[in-house]
């Protein structure tokens, strides 16, 4: 892992909180995914920066060391942003022919929104990143290095970077399991989590609170998963296609042979797909058709997964977005 600006964000945070807790708080992380992240950061730097104790946490020498580059270096970042992002206001502004820049956690909607953008307006040229991190997208877009994130956040809490973006909620779906198609609850319409208590489980990695969400609903079905592999979308499925582990996605996952998806009975898990970009950035002027063109992206996806179509119809819903959009 290569060390990157974010990290030594979190390096500050955690040396001026003087806790892992406070820390946590203060990034809007789960406790377990910040001490997590740490130690991939000390892994990356050859040792430990903090020593934990009692009353919180103290840098170690080596703590010193990157701490005081990080007082030099954010700083120097930061106002070069603004420097470039003032420039770029006044020398170019925003018009049909400048670059519009898409950053998205891996899911559907990117993909089907840089369709509908190029269908629209076929001059448009888009840009794209992607992260399995929500915080650094956001982040991206705080900073004017992105003008738009595509981001995806579990149940009520609250999108990153809430202080500095303005976020949209363009859909907000159930999430579903994924089964092989041999498993003996295939042809099930409908699974209850603690049916599933037994089997190992697979995952996209992510830096959001969707892994304590899962726990947590686990601990409510009375189990907890004995096993979680946390891989990409392609081994995801490999491993429920042959049977080695049933897997969480989005309702909107389109079918694929060799498994199914099925509705989790009472919806213990929900995915809100949020948009967000800076009020102040040129691009901003287009946030209501890029909205306008989320949702329809999500429509086309509800479209494409069968599974999903079923379970919206049985609740006499149609078929586009489960719920309005919410504005913070």
């Amino acid at each position: 892992m290569e060390l990157e600006l974010r990290h030594l964000r979190t390096i500050r945070a955690i040396a001026d909180a003087g806790s892992l807790t406070k820390a946590a708080t203060a990034l809007g992380l789960a406790q377990p995914a910040l001490s997590a992240q740490l130690r991939r950061i000390e892994r990356s730097l050859g040792g430990t920066l903090f020593e934990r104790g009692r009353t919180g946490v103290r840098a170690t020498a080596l703590g010193e060391l990157v701490l005081d580059r990080a007082r030099v270096v954010l700083p120097a970042v930061r106002e070069l942003q603004q420097e470039a992002v003032r420039f770029a206001r006044a020398g170019a502004p925003y018009g049909p022919r400048t670059p519009l820049r898409l950053g998205g956690t891996h899911g559907p909607l990117l993909g089907g929104l840089v369709d509908r953008l190029a269908s629209a307006d076929p001059g448009v040229t888009v840009v794209t990143h992607t992260s399995w991190s929500e915080r650094e997208i956001a982040a991206s877009a705080a900073e004017g290095r992105l003008d738009y994130a595509l981001i995806g956040a579990c149940g009520e809490s609250t999108p990153p970077g809430s202080g500095s973006l303005a976020w949209t909620e363009v859909a907000r779906d159930p999430v579903f399991v994924m089964l092989s198609t041999d498993h003996p609850l295939a042809a099930r319409p409908g699974i209850e989590l603690a049916e599933l208590a037994a089997e190992a489980w697979t995952d996209v990695p992510g830096d959001g609170c969707f892994a304590d969400c899962f726990a947590a609903a686990c601990v409510r079905a009375g189990f907890t998963p004995a096993c979680v592999y946390e891989t990409d979308t392609a081994s995801c499925v490999h491993l429920v296609q042959v049977g080695r582990a049933v897997g969480l996605c989005r309702a909107t996952f389109p079918d694929t042979p060799g498994m199914v998806t099925r509705p989790l009975v009472g919806t213990p898990l929900v995915w809100r797909h949020l948009l967000g970009w800076h009020p102040e950035a040129p691009a901003a002027t287009r946030a209501p058709q890029v909205v306008a063109q989320v949702r329809a992206a999500h429509s086309d996806a509800v479209a494409r997964s069968s599974s999903y179509a079923r379970w919206l119809t049985a609740r006499g819903a149609v078929l586009h977005n489960a719920v309005e959009g919410a504005d913070w």
